[in-house]
């Protein structure tokens, strides 16, 4: 069976990595459902919630720093598996808490492992698939994202309603063992074939180039600003509705999982965007950015939601800033690739995820304070406006997205 690009192979792999990011989101998501109850129970506060978000994404920030290097070490095969391994058991330990610090030790080893996904996932793709397939691939895996949100506001509420949130974790984390199972018997642990002789004298690349390179640090930068607006919807959007809109737990399961269906449209929509625009004969760099600045004019929908005069306008508003999101996401996923072999392709993203993880932190921590203090309408509007700054940073200092022919070591630093 012949395995790379061309290989039908491939797409039960991102079947899988699609798999993995919808659990991946059904544990994230898993919290923000059960919020209400648990303020309660917990007593936590707005600025307490906030910190339990932040202990999540401190682990997720360190270990993304890590996980691509680990797992161009140990390859996508057992990476990926010890990745999902550790956060399934991290969601079961969560059943075991008793306040606002134990949940918050346990979100932090939730972070560790959930940090991953997203590198092995970009690695897959790198390795699989060509570079014009690899948007739509990306867009393909992470729609699973939007997948495990939608299922979550329905699935979390009926098991937290019934059965009580305990139950809710340990559930969801069992789906996390299931999918370790099939990914162990199934996944091919040879490495896919590659095909040209520039490809077979690429090799990976040592950290430090990788870390010096434009192209790493202008691709942080720009998460640092884009991906706290997913966080902020992921965490938020189901406290908004019940302590800015007064609408029922049960309210949130029926409706909440709107954006995210929306969301799992753009995504996979968000590759074919990009194909679009190479078809009007951009170059692979424009079609990119062009690609992500569309998509960052729909997030700003976002600043309309807070004036809507109904519940449901209000959701559709967001859900067109979501979908805007994982159409950026779905451009970006593979831009890595674009610039380095794909032996490096995790370390980079896992790199430039760190980037994603300080800004989430930071920007968790103060829509914490605007919501306590003020209300949900400056958040709104901060969320909105985030994007154009990371949007505006890959235009005006990203550079070109090419590899060259034979990337070395050697010349990894005057390439890049």
């Amino acid at each position: 069976m012949r395995s790379g690009p061309g290989s039908r192979w491939r797409w039960t792999l991102i079947t899988f990595a699609f798999l993995a990011t919808a659990i991946n989101y059904l544990d994230r998501q898993s919290l923000s459902v059960a919020a209400p109850l648990l303020r309660i129970q917990f007593h936590m506060s707005n600025i307490g919630y906030s910190r339990v978000l932040f202990a999540f994404l401190l682990a997720y920030t360190v270990m993304n720093g890590l996980s691509g290097i680990v797992i161009d070490r140990l390859g996508t095969r057992i990476g990926y598996a010890a990745f999902v391994g550790w956060w399934s058991l991290s969601s079961l330990l969560q059943i075991f808490a008793e306040n606002t610090l134990s949940l918050g030790i346990f979100r932090f080893l939730l972070g560790l492992g959930e940090a991953g996904n997203w590198p092995a996932a970009a690695k897959l793709v790198a390795e699989w698939f060509a570079p014009e397939e690899r948007s739509l691939a990306s867009g393909l895996f992470n729609s699973g994202s939007a997948a495990g949100a939608i299922l979550a506001p329905p699935l979390i509420a009926l098991l937290v309603l019934r059965y009580g949130w305990r139950v809710s974790f340990a559930c969801v984390s069992c789906l996390g063992f299931a999918w370790l199972l099939g990914w162990l018997l199934l996944a091919p642990s040879e490495q896919p074939v590659r095909d040209t002789p520039a490809a077979l004298s690429r090799t990976s690349l040592p950290i430090t180039s990788l870390l010096h390179s434009r192209f790493t640090i202008t691709f942080t930068l720009s998460k640092v600003f884009i991906d706290p607006v997913w966080y902020f919807y992921t965490f938020w959007f189901p406290a908004y509705l019940v302590n800015g809109r007064h609408e029922t737990l049960r309210y949130v399961g029926h409706y909440a999982w709107i954006p995210f269906l929306v969301a799992g449209a753009g995504s996979a929509a968000g590759g074919l965007l990009s194909q679009a625009f190479l078809r009007l004969h951009l170059s692979l760099t424009g079609a990119r950015k062009a690609a992500v600045t569309v998509a960052c004019g729909m997030m700003a929908t976002a600043a309309l939601a807070v004036h809507a005069q109904s519940t449901m306008l209000c959701i559709g508003y967001v859900s067109i800033a979501m979908a805007g999101y994982t159409v950026v996401l779905a451009n970006m996923l593979p831009m890595p690739a674009d610039v380095f072999p794909s032996d490096s392709v995790a370390s980079v993203y896992g790199i430039a995820s760190m980037g994603s993880g300080l800004g989430g932190m930071a920007f968790m921590l103060i829509t914490g304070w605007v919501v306590q203090h003020h209300s949900y309408n400056p958040a709104f509007f901060l969320f909105a406006a985030l994007p154009f700054l990371g949007a505006g940073i890959q235009w005006l200092f990203m550079g070109s997205l090419s590899q060259p022919p034979a990337l070395t070591q050697e010349n990894a630093q005057t390439a890049l």
